[in-house]
């Protein structure tokens, strides 16, 4: 990416985006154009040499992929005996492996090329006996240093904290997504040496259920590297998370659980298994430490936690303050129990050094009671943190807003949607059945589960939770009257707000907390408060979501059901779990060493695609499934038979959309090529017969115009070139209605042409059963169709 200023300039262009990098950097503020910054920055400047073998130690490629089928299908020692016999007696390549120690011993041999996991035993003493409990941990410095010094994941580093902004016109805008773009980073790359770079930990912790009933538990813990780009670090490649640790989970005791002591003995059990995942980081993060990365350059780097990402719970044991019941249930900030549900007050925040002091004071005291008043006064616990060996690492500060547990399974299912089902259900069966039918009516959409029934639901994942909030305004907001039921109508304004909320966390309403005898005094709604800040500090919320983290429970479960023998299950997961770590590092070295292997001769490239030459008329236009291209952000579906205009008039009888429909797109074509200083083939303006073919196409869910419904997308072919056009019947100019965009199809005679390069994007619209002819648009479906609305409203 080359910017098109490092200097001082007078004129901007509209979206121009400016980054300004951190002054230990050494590298000026420079200016790019948006198309130019979009197609992203830091890429690899160049692809990597690939390792000619990267198969090894496995002895050859052939026994490599035989040990990596096996692992994927989970084959037994006796069906992975039968399949090596197999293969020694039909075998082309050379094979070597013999049996199955051969392929394990093969598997073990190269388990060091990634960061190997270690087994250790965590001594934590109650009742004065001390209690033993195993951990198994990878290194974390060791773990990074591996994507550093690999050669397809180095490259996409970002070392330097950089500020954004975008022009809009007038002046630079501030904006903020990934880590390195926020508040935190900059702050502690000034905190270090100038010559050193900042190394940013993601790390996530919670437990997860291995068998079906929950009996059996795993508790392990996820990295990820915050100076990689979100869509590789949030992916499932090499650079993706990671597993490093494994917790010991604490068995309840009758006789103590619950029990102040019991509940201390169980954090403290956490906290001194998380030091020894922490403890490689602790001395590098005052004295900083050198690594020669991919592209030989010695570096120094000083590793920070930045970002915890963990569900309340969690973070209550991060934190080490004492949860619900405690008198300051925030573990960020020092609010009343009594005065969670007051958003607008600003509290104190914690901070690990004035919650080291508080401790130190009431280990002071002599008595038991006199301590526990200290403690009590912020609902600490009498325990060590773990994050306390780190240097500029705040645990208060590193906690993160988790939108699935505080939002999407807090604060709407296990509230407002509760709440919302007991007024649907006093209205009656009728107003469920309205409700489910629309759910029911709404177009298949991609990314979105659709429902049958929604009124019913009261155990779901986050994920459907978030997909009905993002759509049940639009099936109730005719069920209630604004006068005969005004706290119903509140309460769905507040969930509106709270999906706008959702969406961007633009705004709040507490109108509802007056009227309905409903408690608002929980956590996971004052928590939201805080994610402002984090926004600020560690960039856009998907940089902390535990959604790709708690994905990887998915994995865990299947190795428990399928990879052990339900005994010491912990060993054998992460045994597997590493084997799987191998397989995709070698399989990644392969594809790239064949990728690299694999040479096209520019004559072949320069020739014409056969699928264009199976046609018996030079005027039609075969078009195959193609995903978009940098230089399109649109993709046509499967060709169909192609038609002429004649054709398609007569097939289209008695539709107004295709009358004159040959003469309209005439028109069309000259006026486009005209605005758009396309030369006309041959000098002359261009005349359609009725003879001429044009090529139907299918086209995506996700394809689709702003306010318009799509009638026909087809390609012509004028002079050499093809043109992808569409028929579209548009919508009336929206007005707004309860926060609503409001749209009436017009006569379908107004149908008329547009180039496909023209669509936005699709867009999602439902009827509105109180209007006929009249729909809806949702913007809630995704953030860039609520942004895109949001510009709409603002114009």
């Amino acid at each position: 990416m080359t910017p098109m200023w490092d200097g001082p300039i007078l004129m901007h262009d509209i979206d121009d985006i400016k980054v300004e990098y951190h002054p230990s950097s050494g590298i000026p503020t420079k200016v790019y154009r948006f198309e130019d910054y979009g197609r992203g920055p830091g890429a690899p400047p160049a692809v990597p040499e690939a390792d000619p073998i990267p198969w090894q130690p496995f002895r050859t490629r052939m026994d490599f992929e035989v040990a990596e089928l096996a692992h994927d299908a989970g084959l037994s020692h006796e069906q992975l005996d039968r399949l090596i016999r197999l293969i020694h007696r039909s075998r082309i390549e050379l094979f070597t492996l013999k049996n199955r120690k051969d392929v394990r011993d093969t598997w073990d041999a190269a388990s060091f090329k990634m960061t190997p996991f270690t087994k250790e035993e965590v001594i934590v003493p109650f009742r004065g006996i001390d209690q033993t409990f195993p951990l198994f941990r990878r290194s974390l410095w060791d773990w990074v240093t591996d994507l550093l010094q690999d050669p397809q994941v180095g490259p996409n580093f970002v070392f330097d904290a950089q500020r954004l902004s975008k022009f809009n016109g007038e002046k630079f805008v501030w904006f903020i997504h990934e880590p390195w773009t926020a508040h935190a980073f900059w702050e502690y790359q000034s905190k270090i040496p100038s010559d050193a770079k900042p190394l940013a930990f993601i790390l996530y912790a919670d437990k997860a259920k291995l068998s079906s009933f929950g009996r059996a538990k795993g508790y392990p813990v996820v990295a990820r590297c915050a100076n990689l780009p979100i869509g590789i670090r949030n992916g499932e490649g090499l650079g993706g998370g990671r597993v490093v640790g494994w917790l010991p989970i604490v068995k309840e005791d009758k006789q103590h659980s619950g029990k102040p002591a019991f509940v201390n003995f169980k954090n403290a059990v956490w906290h001194a298994s998380f030091l020894k995942i922490l403890d490689c980081l602790a001395p590098l993060s005052r004295l900083g430490s050198a690594i020669k990365c991919w592209d030989d350059v010695i570096r120094v780097f000083y590793p920070i936690v930045l970002i915890l990402s963990a569900d309340y719970e969690e973070q209550a044991v991060m934190a080490l303050i004492r949860g619900l019941m405690g008198k300051f249930p925030c573990p960020v900030c020092l609010v009343p129990r009594d005065e969670l549900s007051n958003t607008l007050k600003v509290f104190p925040l914690c901070t690990c050094t004035e919650t080291k002091a508080l401790l130190a004071r009431a280990r002071e005291c002599t008595t038991l009671d006199a301590r526990e008043q200290i403690l009590s006064s912020q609902s600490l616990r009498d325990v060590d943190s773990s994050f306390g060996v780190l240097e500029h690492t705040d645990v208060h500060r590193a906690l993160s807003h988790d939108k699935l547990h505080f939002n999407d399974e807090g604060l709407f299912s296990d509230h407002k949607w509760p709440e919302l089902q007991k007024w649907v259900e006093h209205l009656g069966r009728q107003a469920a059945v309205q409700i489910d039918s629309f759910f029911q009516s709404i177009p298949r959409w991609r990314n979105l589960n659709h429902f049958d029934q929604v009124i019913s639901v009261s155990f779901s994942d986050g994920t459907k939770y978030e997909d009905i909030s993002k759509l049940i305004v639009f099936a109730v907001h005719t069920v209630f009257d604004r006068d005969m039921d005004p706290e119903a109508y509140l309460l769905l304004r507040c969930i509106r707000s709270y999906v706008e909320f959702n969406m961007y966390a633009s705004k709040y309403i507490e109108d509802t907390a007056e009227m309905s005898e409903k408690s608002w005094n929980f956590p996971k709604k004052h928590l939201s408060a805080h994610l402002f800040d984090d926004i600020e500090a560690k960039g856009v919320s998907r940089n902390y979501s535990t959604k790709p983290n708690e994905k990887m429970h998915g994995p865990l479960k299947d190795a428990y059901q399928d990879r052990t023998n339900f005994k010491n299950f912990a060993e054998q997961i992460l045994r597997y779990n590493h084997d799987s770590l191998i397989a995709e590092y070698i399989r990644n070295k392969l594809d790239h060493l064949d990728s690299q292997n694999l040479s096209i001769s520019d004559d072949l490239e320069d020739q014409p695609d056969t699928a264009l030459q199976e046609t018996d008329n030079s005027d039609d236009i075969d078009v195959d499934s193609t995903e978009p291209t940098d230089a399109q952000h649109f993709s046509l579906g499967s060709k169909q038979a192609a038609m002429s205009f004649t054709l398609i008039e007569a097939g289209s009888l008695g539709n107004p959309a295709f009358e004159r429909f040959r003469i309209k797109l005439n028109d069309f074509l000259n006026r486009a090529f005209a605005a758009n200083s396309i030369p006309f083939p041959g000098g002359r303006r261009i005349q359609l017969v009725a003879s001429d073919m044009i090529s139907l196409v299918d086209w995506r869910t996700d394809t689709g115009i702003i306010f318009g419904k799509l009638m026909l997308i087809f390609t012509c072919t004028v002079g050499d070139v093809q043109y992808p056009v569409t028929l579209v019947l548009p919508y009336d100019r929206p007005d707004k209605d309860f926060q609503f965009w409001r749209v009436k199809r017009k006569p379908r005679a107004s149908a008329e042409f547009f180039s496909v390069h023209s669509i936005v994007r699709g867009c999602m619209i439902v009827e509105d059963v109180s209007r006929p002819d009249e729909f809806l648009i949702v913007d809630t479906i995704d953030t860039d169709m609520f942004l895109r609305m949001q510009d709409i409203r603002s114009q």
